[in-house]
């Protein structure tokens, strides 16, 4: 007894609606997740509090993927990108359900288009992997969708054109050339709506300081650590920091706005402590790599009568560069280079960060960014009601 082979040409596929709706649905689930992860992203930078439902340990963690410069591409949030991709998906589908296109039209260019967001999925995963060290449970979703969209291109194409995929997308280029009044008048504008959120979108993912003039009030207290704002203030705010810390970056930040606005009722006192695994024997593995260096780098400056500028600078460059070029920061600062690195290796710098770590320990702070105010531990950010009741 012979057993027929089955070909692809012998599956019954089911209404073609069904596989229009399917893959409407998947993209607006794609979209949803990528708005989502734009909202996210810029709560992740603006507000002091947020943390993502995603935020589960060191390698599942939203927010930390969100805080990577690979988050950002061509001056615009990758999840961003995400929206402009889907909308621009959801414009071309419609075509693919009228009557002119046969079922068979515009599916090669979203397939192109699929393989496009596949690809970059896969770019994506190898960064998180190789260069961020944490992964996204909702880009991973997006990556899922990615995929079955691709499928379902594909099989569309067998189940309703296959006549070749070089062949079917110079078809389907001429299928939207015959509705080029249509098809020009909805995507000029959509290009324009692209064109108007790069342009405008806000970047609110460069933090920046105040600048500091002649009329700053800044010091050094009794204890030897460097202040800025009020000589006789209301609210006395002690940071405990590691430069390499997203959270401590953006809460300095935060801190240098408010000082600067209420320079006569709020002093920020500046203590370091690095979580490098070279310099604080709380962490045993590596750990913001780098953050001790840095830490040594901003006490010469404060020994060297400089340090809020190059504290600026510190939290400035974080995250955006792997080696701290000392004459860079020399030129931007003010600083002596020569000088600089001999203050670095002086016995008292160490000492100094020594000390400051050691104080740290004692206050029983496992994490940054710390807060010391009225002998009052506070971790990762400051009771918004202890600011309002000081500027009341």
């Amino acid at each position: 007894m012979k057993i027929a082979k089955t070909t692809s040409k012998d599956v019954r596929p089911l209404p073609f609606g069904v596989y229009l709706g399917t893959v409407v649905i998947i993209t607006l689930i794609g979209l949803v997740v990528a708005i989502y992860l734009s909202v996210s992203h810029y709560r992740v930078y603006t507000h002091i509090e947020y943390q993502s439902f995603c935020a589960i340990s060191r390698a599942i963690n939203c927010d930390t993927v969100s805080q990577s410069s690979y988050s950002i591409l061509l001056n615009l949030p990758v999840p961003v990108w995400g929206i402009i991709g889907y909308g621009f998906l959801l414009l071309c589908l419609p075509l693919a359900g009228t009557k002119g296109a046969e079922k068979k039209r515009v599916w090669s260019i979203v397939f192109w288009i699929s393989l496009g967001f596949t690809g970059y999925s896969v770019i994506l995963a190898l960064i998180s992997t190789y260069w961020i060290g944490s992964y996204c449970i909702m880009c991973i979703v997006l990556y899922a969708v990615n995929l079955i969209l691709l499928y379902y291109a594909w099989i569309i194409r067998r189940r309703f054109a296959d006549a070749g995929l070089v062949k079917d997308t110079k078809e389907d280029v001429l299928y939207l050339w015959k509705k080029r009044t249509q098809t020009l008048t909805v995507f000029s504008l959509f290009v324009i709506a692209v064109i108007g959120i790069w342009v405008f979108y806000p970047v609110y993912w460069n933090f920046q300081a105040p600048p500091l003039s002649d009329g700053t009030t800044m010091g050094i207290d009794e204890s030897g650590h460097p202040w800025i704002g009020a000589e006789s203030p209301v609210l006395e705010i002690t940071e405990f920091a590691d430069y390499q810390c997203f959270q401590c970056k953006k809460m300095h930040f935060f801190l240098r706005q408010l000082v600067a606005k209420h320079a006569d009722k709020l002093r920020l006192i500046h203590r370091h402590y690095p979580m490098d695994h070279t310099v604080n024997p709380i962490v045993k593995e590596p750990f913001h790599e780098g953050s001790g260096i840095m830490a040594l780098i901003a006490i010469s400056a404060a020994r060297m009568k400089n340090f809020w500028p190059v504290n600026d600078y510190l939290f400035g460059v974080a995250g955006k560069t792997e080696v701290i070029d000392l004459r860079e920061l020399a030129e931007k600062t003010g600083l002596n280079v020569d000088a600089l690195k001999q203050t670095m290796n002086h016995r008292k710098t160490q000492t100094e960060l020594r000390r400051d770590i050691w104080e740290g320990n004692k206050l029983k702070i496992t994490g940054t960014p710390a807060y010391v105010i009225d002998g009052e531990v506070y971790l990762g950010h400051i009771p918004p009601e202890i600011i309002k009741k000081a500027l009341r």
